[in-house]
């Protein structure tokens, strides 16, 4: 073999030098391209800060069985009750402290187009005369939506057929007697059960003395058939804004309460055992927690409980997980921009064991919840042909319903949102929605990624009132109002695939519904949305939101839309949901060589903050 010269040799080894150090210089690249993208600080607080008053065992204050729905007289829907305690509270006139800029906004819509709904078609219209706002809810099961609002309810099969209503909420609970019968209140909630093929349908009342949430859970998978049916007390606490998950082993409830003085009395926290309420129990136990009002940032304006999507459920003897929102400029003295994460344990078998417990605070990207175009009101977005302006929401500290939550087998994911201010574009201050996905909620919480989406920043169109899903492939999916002064107030989506850039919607921007009028008499727009995902296939996403016909004092109608990110007809019924499979973590790939390809890398647990390694796109660097 014949031997190298000393020069040759030297630029061997200078090869070789070179590669190694370009081969460093690309890992190092990625580290910071990926954690400036996505590493949020540690977890703060990791300790117990708040535990809620234990209030025992709730009582039942009375139980039936309904008839069939389909055959009971439906009630007016101008039976409307609505008292909504989010009139109260302060609504500042500016950021009340040093407004920090938005690092995780974006700007522009994304390259990559995305799908057109598979079905899109409208729901109740405003039967209840001037009533707002509408408060757009829903869920989808295997071969039906349900849609409430704070009038009525319908029911459609996946076509867009209706199959029953529009009809009056407390129809639900005709001949039921008292205040769930003779009020229709509103502040409605829908929720779909997978694990059991049922429907959970609520509402509050108002009027007092004594207030009660009005729990219908169906006897089957027949949302027009019979329902067994609760009026759960929360005393002389008015139970507003209540919102509900379900989780394997109760039904989750939060509220936000007030004394009859009308002071804030704190946040209501209630397990409803899941198995003695399906079995039709008279009187199930239902655990209840009241977490302290002050400090009064460390509640915000409300809590949101956790609600399982897909069939993987939690581990065994996870807590449901209560998410709420913190803004150092907002109105409550907040120390930080940060989410608060509390854990309830419901105990079945010792009631007075269950705990609600605040055991995490999880500092954000800079947000600025306040909109400063509202000048200290509810009249934020502008419509065009009117100078009436419509409600934001950001000035409420706390996320839009749903807290979504998915088991993927390697990692568990909660996904919220809330409307914020994004900053200021060409136009002046623009609305966007910022988004959340945290994992590890139960052992090590951590943001994995957030983002404000905002591409009114560079077209103009105030983007809120989002809600947000994740489905069985780890696609997020995000719905949302979108209005400006040339754009009608319109049922929009985007969403992104797992893998995309973290932080970022990449899918471009969909339309459910153009919107075609403007609300011309109330500010109150909806106080929340919801977006679902089709358990026929675990990948298809359903969203309900309200838009206007036709310009008008408060004539709202209800949309409800569907789309796939691949694309594809609406999914077959079926009346059995099928389990998700668990993705399959890709493998870490090994070394570096002269030319390389880097798939996927594990990245030390400093740079992402959760786990002992993250998956990220895909790089390739040649030497």
């Amino acid at each position: 073999m014949k031997k190298k010269s000393a020069s040759q040799s030297a630029f061997f080894k200078l090869r070789v030098l070179v590669a190694v150090l370009l081969c460093f210089a690309a890992i190092t690249i990625v580290f910071f391209a990926f954690g400036k993208a996505s590493a949020q600080p540690k977890s703060q607080n990791p300790q117990p800060l708040i535990r809620g008053q234990y209030l025992g065992v709730m009582p039942v204050v009375k139980f039936d069985i309904s008839p069939p729905l389909r055959s009971i007289k439906p009630r007016s829907a101008k039976e409307w009750a609505k008292s909504e305690h989010e009139e109260e509270g302060p609504i500042p006139l500016r950021p009340v402290g040093p407004v920090v800029r938005d690092t995780a906004v974006q700007r522009v819509l994304g390259k990559i187009g995305i799908p057109s709904p598979i079905i899109s078609f409208d729901g109740a219209p405003n039967l209840c005369g001037g009533c707002s706002p509408p408060d757009p809810n829903g869920a989808v099961g295997p071969n039906h939506v349900v849609t409430m609002d704070n009038a009525d309810f319908q029911v459609f099969d996946k076509s867009g057929t209706s199959l029953l209503g529009p009809i009056a909420n407390n129809t639900l609970w005709s001949g039921f007697g008292g205040p769930c019968q003779t009020e229709n209140a509103g502040d409605p909630v829908v929720l779909y059960d997978q694990l059991a093929d049922r429907w959970l349908l609520t509402q509050f009342t108002s009027a007092g003395p004594t207030f009660f949430e009005c729990v219908a859970l169906s006897q089957t998978n027949d949302p027009t058939g019979t329902y067994f049916r609760w009026a759960i007390s929360t005393g002389t606490n008015f139970p507003d804004y209540p919102k509900a998950g379900m989780w394997p082993d109760a039904y989750y409830f939060s509220t936000r309460e007030f004394l009859p003085n009308n002071n804030f009395a704190g946040v209501g926290a209630y397990a409803l055992d899941r198995a003695q309420a399906l079995a039709g129990n008279p009187n199930p136990t239902i655990v209840g927690f009241l977490a302290p009002p002050t400090p009064a940032f460390v509640l915000g304006d409300g809590l949101l409980p956790s609600d399982l999507d897909g069939m993987t459920p939690p581990p065994v003897g996870s807590p449901n997980f209560y998410v709420g929102s913190q803004d150092n400029n907002g109105p409550y003295g907040a120390p930080q921009d940060a989410l608060n994460i509390f854990q309830f344990h419901y105990d079945p078998n010792t009631p007075g064991n269950s705990t609600f417990t605040m055991t995490n605070t999880l500092p954000t990207q800079p947000f600025n919840s306040i909109l400063g175009l509202c000048g200290g009101t509810r009249n934020c977005i502008p419509q065009p042909s009117t100078a009436n302006k419509i409600d934001h929401l950001g000035y409420r500290q706390r996320p839009l319903f749903r807290l979504a939550y998915r088991n993927f087998g390697d990692h568990e994911s909660l996904v919220t949102n809330q409307s914020v201010s994004a900053g200021t574009g060409p136009n002046g201050e623009v609305s966007g929605v910022r988004w959340w996905e945290l994992r590890s909620p139960s052992s090590s919480p951590v943001i994995f990624q957030e983002g404000t989406y905002a591409p009114g920043l560079t077209d103009g169109i105030h983007r809120w009132m989002g809600s947000i899903a994740m489905n069985s492939l780890g696609d997020i999916a995000l719905g949302f109002s979108g209005s400006n002064a040339t754009v009608f107030p319109s049922v929009l989506y985007t969403a992104r695939h797992a893998g995309d850039p973290p932080g970022q919607m990449t899918l471009g921007e969909g339309s459910i519904k153009d919107g075609t009028g403007s609300q011309t008499s109330s500010p109150r727009w909806g106080d929340y949305t919801a977006i679902d995902v089709d358990p026929t296939d675990d990948t298809t996403f359903w969203y309900i939101n309200e838009y206007i016909p036709t310009t008008s004092g408060a004539g709202w109608r209800l949309r409800i839309g569907a789309f796939n990110l691949a694309g594809g007809p609406t999914p077959t019924p079926s009346p059995t949901p099928t389990a998700s499979p668990t993705p399959t973590p890709s493998p870490t790939p090994s070394g570096c060589q002269y030319t390389f390809t880097i798939q996927t890398m594990a990245i030390p647990s400093f740079h992402c903050r959760s786990h002992s390694s993250c998956t990220i796109r895909p790089i390739t660097v040649l030497t």
